[in-house]
């Protein structure tokens, strides 16, 4: 007689003991040479399950360390159509797979509905530690009676936090990319569910750890822009699913988000700016050309840095290229022309995007309005968006930290005087206006300066067709 087939979780893998022609025919699973065990990934549990299922051969599952969940959504909301569509598409795929919809339509609510219909121990994964905390938040909420099934339920709800100073695993938790990579050994095996918000952070070498080290049988992907410069989304089917429901703004503008225009202003460099990013721009353009660097690509600029370290012209290439950005997204005229628009929409709520803090600042200091980056505190960041949106502030000006996550539907004007060539940042910046609040009408400025390669930047960025 065979031995019995039995499988345990060992920090991101499944360890399988049994009959090895049994095993060497599962799913995935490979002869580990340096214990000279069988395993396999942790993410292929499910599908080895299956395969032993549908043989009939009987194995002893000592990789789970989860039950059933009893969670009663309390949110009296009716979900949208798009909402309903997405979670039953989802199901109907067998539970996996990545759900895109622009930013305010209600992505949240979809992955409510999913934990509640899937009734298994649940991780949600965000980018951020606030992120973290408005998922907690949510969750609060929306399970205030979660409990094991054939338990009765805690009155108080069950959410735990990984992350952020917290290290508490409950049957609902939430936790960052960051903090889920570190400590996949100890929560990979119990969860049934795992939420990747903003799943396109999820690619990432280390990140996707997260996904391939767990045992979650069924997986939910959210993001409103899944496309990555890296083209790494290709890889979304073997880390989550494939993606199973998309809808896009133009799609929900109007009648689930608000309307709205966007309008392209260009401005002038002073003629001496121009020569010195002229000057500059050439120096640059020269060295990358030299040396066979295409900036375009995934590797352009790693190389262009790595380039610059390795031969003399390459500080001034370096410098020039700095001065070249700096003229082109910091030129005189914006401020001029921001200065107008503010004017123009006193009485409206305005969000300003910059390229980097300097300019934040800069802009703070200038029109005396609160900032927002990465160096704000969570606290006086609540603060001042708590503010806005009763209106004791009527602008903010932000750098890229407000990209996405960050709820401010009061938010109707946006003013882009500088970022990125990325599409994704562009959508998520137009997605922080669109929250539908009342008969609100958004309007999204870019500001370009031109005969520069701020036009081309603009462009890149403009490929979706929100802009259409």
């Amino acid at each position: 007689m065979s031995a019995p087939l039995l499988f345990h979780f060992d920090a991101g893998t499944l360890v399988l003991t049994g009959d090895a022609d049994l095993l060497q025919a599962l799913p995935n699973v490979l002869l580990d040479p340096r214990t000279n065990a069988y395993r396999a990934e942790a993410r292929h549990y499910r599908a080895i399950v299956e395969a032993l299922r549908q043989q009939k051969i009987d194995f002893t599952d000592a990789a789970r360390d989860y039950q059933p969940l009893v969670c009663k959504l309390l949110d009296p909301r009716t979900p949208f159509p798009h909402q309903k569509e997405a979670m039953t598409t989802w199901w109907n795929g067998g539970g996996r797979g990545v759900v895109v919809l622009p930013t305010g339509t209600g992505k949240t609510f979809v992955a409510l509905l999913a934990i509640a219909h899937v009734g298994r121990p649940t991780l949600v994964i965000t980018p951020t530690i606030p992120l973290m905390n408005q998922w907690y938040g949510e969750l609060l909420k929306a399970f205030a009676a979660c409990g094991v099934a054939k338990e009765a339920a805690t009155p108080q709800g069950a959410v735990g936090l990984l992350g952020g100073g917290y290290y508490d695993f409950q049957p609902l938790t939430v936790t960052t990319y960051d903090s889920a990579y570190i400590h996949l050994e100890r929560w990979g095996n119990k969860f049934g569910l795992i939420v990747f918000d903003e799943c396109h952070h999820l690619p990432s070498p280390s990140y996707q750890f997260a996904a391939v080290g767990a045992i979650a049988p069924y997986r939910l992907g959210l993001t409103a822009t899944p496309e990555r410069a890296d083209g790494r989304e290709a890889i979304y089917p073997e880390l989550i699913g494939p993606i199973v429901y998309r809808r896009e703004i133009k799609q929900l503008a109007g009648d689930f988000l608000a309307e709205y225009r966007v309008v392209r202003i260009d401005v002038e460099l002073t003629p001496e700016d121009k020569d010195r990013y002229t000057k500059a721009r050439t120096t640059y353009r020269d060295f990358v050309q030299a040396r066979g660097i295409s900036m375009g690509s995934p590797q352009g600029w790693q190389r262009f840095i790595q380039e610059t370290c390795r031969h003399p012209e390459g500080r001034a290439a370096f410098q020039a290229y700095r001065e070249q950005k700096r003229l082109s997204v910091a030129a005189p005229a914006k401020i001029n022309l921001l200065d107008e628009l503010l004017h123009r929409h006193a009485l409206d709520r305005s969000i300003i995007f910059t390229y980097d803090n300097a300019s934040v600042y800069q802009i703070a200091r200038r029109f005396l309005v609160p900032a927002i980056t990465h160096q704000t505190k969570t606290r006086e960041r609540q603060v001042i968006l708590e503010r806005f949106h009763k209106g004791e502030y009527n602008v903010v000006v932000t750098s890229q930290v407000l990209n996405e996550g960050v709820d401010v539907p009061a938010a109707n004007v946006g003013i882009i005087l500088s970022g990125t060539g990325s599409v994704r940042e562009h959508v998520q910046r137009l997605g922080r206006l669109l929250r539908k609040l009342g008969d609100k009408q958004a309007l999204l400025y870019e500001v370009v300066t031109r005969d520069t390669a701020e036009e081309y930047t603009s462009e890149r960025r403009r490929q979706h067709d929100a802009y259409g």
